[in-house]
């Protein structure tokens, strides 16, 4: 299994990366199968640097803040309207109104009198749209979701490869400290585990963690190693790194944009 960080940037796109967007990359039946945990503002661009977008297999939304799910859009009209189109649509896993919410996204209304040149429908009826279910397969991966503590509705993702010595990854999401997070993360090889607030006093209750609280987190799940992200452009991530460092004990490291893991 190999990690990519396309973007990483919380709350939006920053100084030095495109939001949310990760690749997931292993290969199945004589190909290399590609999976996006999230597609934000600024990713699909950045994703030509690591892979041409025809070939991503599936995208995979922790939950559906823009700056985690908009660049869908992009990834549609790419399919739809670039010189290599058509590309065979993706399957995209989600929450259950994901297909409506890239509907509203996507939707301009026309000017009075005028046929738009496409129905806002047309990105829901061209991927291939799944609700999370507890547990599914998606390509060489077992996929398990947890709800997570985010003022929507929203999960942390684990992909576990079938193949070899069976490598963890848990993808957090966004979410504040919740023991649905320390069990899904239990035993992974890899936490990538948002880290958006500074440790300091008044931080909104179930939103976001800490670089501490996700280093915590980490600890209390036996995760074999961290990275952290979702640092939004205000904050030093410098800072946030050194926040979270006394609070475990392996190897923990900040994303940043063309980083790459390799899990075995």
């Amino acid at each position: 299994m190999r990690l990519t960080v396309v973007g990483c940037t919380g709350s939006g796109s920053g100084p030095e990366s495109p939001a949310s967007c990760y690749l997931v990359q292993a290969e199945h039946e004589g190909r290399t199968f590609s999976v996006l945990l999230d597609l934000g503002p600024g990713a699909f661009g950045a994703l030509y640097r690591h892979l041409d977008p025809a070939e991503v297999d599936a995208v995979l939304f922790s939950h559906l803040h823009p700056d985690h799910c908009l660049d869908l859009c992009a990834l549609y009209v790419g399919a739809n309207y670039s010189v290599t189109a058509p590309w065979s649509p993706a399957a995209v896993h989600g929450p259950a109104d994901t297909a409506d919410r890239m509907v509203r996204a996507y939707h301009v209304d026309a000017p009075a009198g005028v046929t738009p040149a496409e129905p806002a429908r047309g990105i829901a009826d061209f991927f291939d749209y799944h609700a999370w279910r507890p547990s599914q397969s998606i390509g060489p991966f077992d996929v398990a979701v947890a709800r997570v503590a985010h003022p929507v509705e929203a999960y942390a993702i684990r992909l576990t490869e079938r193949a070899g010595n069976r490598p963890s990854l848990v993808f957090s999401g966004d979410t504040g400290p919740t023991e649905a997070l320390t069990e899904l993360a239990r035993g992974a090889d890899l936490l990538l585990i948002e880290a958006s607030f500074l440790d300091v006093p008044g931080n909104p209750a179930g939103l976001h963690l800490s670089g501490r609280e996700a280093a915590e987190t980490a600890t209390a799940a036996g995760a074999g190693a961290v990275v952290l992200t979702h640092i939004p452009p205000w904050h030093d991530p410098d800072q946030v790194l050194a926040e979270a460092r006394p609070h475990f004990a392996g190897p923990i490291e900040l994303a940043r944009s063309g980083a790459r893991w390799t899990l075995d």
